[in-house]
């Protein structure tokens, strides 16, 4: 081939290459914030089990298997049929082989536990609403957000100041019925929201996720919902990308004055790390992460800037409890360790060492309830 011609050819394929690779970044990064609710995080592989006998069931065994605490199990059986059961510690005096672990089996909520299910952990323990779950009355509700009608479940209390509960990624609004028993034993209100993208509520105009950065406005919805209903103080709870909108929320809604705390389990303080830890789940070759961030970024606009501005700690007007710890690989601690350095005069890291992305309460469900009522007894 004469040079110039094969100097052509090789740069035509060098920019085929780099096309194929933007776009593949591109496809990557819109599948990353596109997770629907209860779509596995990073945290929860699969898992199959083994056995199951009264009182304890044989998995997998991995480190998500082999975590402390109390966790949901969810996933679906031989035949497909959908299944939930709730397992506490692992059983390490029971005989097992080298590749399976016991945990005891607290209950079956749904389904048939059988061998050969594909399930995974999940730190949503409950299913169901408020009544069905946990015996609490309560009310469905509708919240009229900028896109539309929001769905939500209000637990009524007597006290004045509420509590704005909002799930975060993998999970739905099941989620924060871990602590709704504990909330309601403190008279306080809940509003446990659905948002945007989720079952019953509007799609987002993209039909993406933005880790926290537009859902915001969803929880500045809910706010006013609750002033209108007779709330005086709110106190906004949420965890993961939940936790990234409360903090949104707490700086720039127009209503912010109303917040009176902030409860933030696993928050997505770092956009950027988030996506990347998004997509490496998806398989992708880590030369691509750096372009499906960026591709991410292209897709909804400059979150991490937005959020960083958000998170500064010098605008941080309440007081804020953090639960996290170094086992979170979805959204890294980092962040939360710092904005509790610079501002201990405000804000309450309750560090939670082995637990996966917004699964504190399940590493150890005592410690955690112990510090969330240390720090709402003053903000009721």
């Amino acid at each position: 081939m004469h040079p110039a011609k094969a100097a052509a050819a090789a740069v035509t394929t060098l920019i085929g290459i780099g096309a194929a690779a933007v776009a593949a970044a591109r496809y990557v990064g819109d599948a990353a914030l596109k997770a629907p609710p209860g779509r596995p995080t990073p945290s929860g592989p699969r898992v199959t089990v083994h056995a199951t006998e009264p009182g304890q069931v044989t998995l997998t065994r991995g480190l998500a298997t082999l975590r402390t605490g109390t966790y949901g199990l969810e996933g679906a059986g031989p035949e497909g049929a959908a299944v939930h059961a709730v397992v506490g510690p692992v059983l390490n005096a029971v005989p097992h082989e080298a590749h399976t672990v016991v945990r005891r089996l607290e209950r079956v909520t749904q389904g048939s536990l059988e061998p050969g299910a594909k399930v995974r952990l999940t730190p949503q323990i409950h299913t169901g609403d408020p009544k069905s779950a946990l015996g609490l009355d309560f009310e469905d509700v509708e919240v009229m957000g900028e896109l539309g009608t929001l769905p939500a479940w209000f637990v009524p209390g007597s006290r004045t100041t509420w509590v704005i509960a909002v799930h975060g990624l993998g999970t739905t609004r099941e989620h924060p019925l871990n602590v709704m028993g504990l909330l309601h034993r403190y008279r306080l209100p809940v509003l446990d929201l659905g948002y945007r993208g989720d079952p019953g509520a509007p799609r987002s105009p993209d039909g993406l996720g933005h880790l926290g950065d537009s859902e915001w406005r969803d929880l500045d919805a809910a706010i006013r919902h609750a002033v209108r209903q007779g709330a005086e103080r709110i106190i906004l709870y949420g965890w993961s990308t939940g936790a990234a909108m409360a903090v949104h929320a707490a700086t720039s809604s127009a209503v912010r004055h109303l917040v009176c705390g902030l409860v933030l389990d696993s928050p997505v303080l770092d956009w950027e790390a988030t996506v990347r830890a998004l997509a490496a789940a998806r398989r992708t070759p880590a030369a691509l992460l750096p372009l499906a961030v960026r591709a991410a970024q292209g897709s909804t606009g400059p979150h991490g800037d937005r959020l960083r501005e958000a998170a500064d700690p010098n605008g941080l007007r309440v007081p804020a409890l953090i639960f996290h710890g170094p086992g979170d690989t979805v959204a890294p601690w980092g962040p939360s360790r710092a904005l509790a350095a610079a501002r201990p005069d405000l804000v309450t890291l309750h560090t939670v060492p082995d637990a996966s992305h917004a699964a504190m309460w399940n590493a150890d469900p005592a410690a955690y309830e112990e510090a969330l009522r240390r720090f709402l007894t003053p903000l009721m």
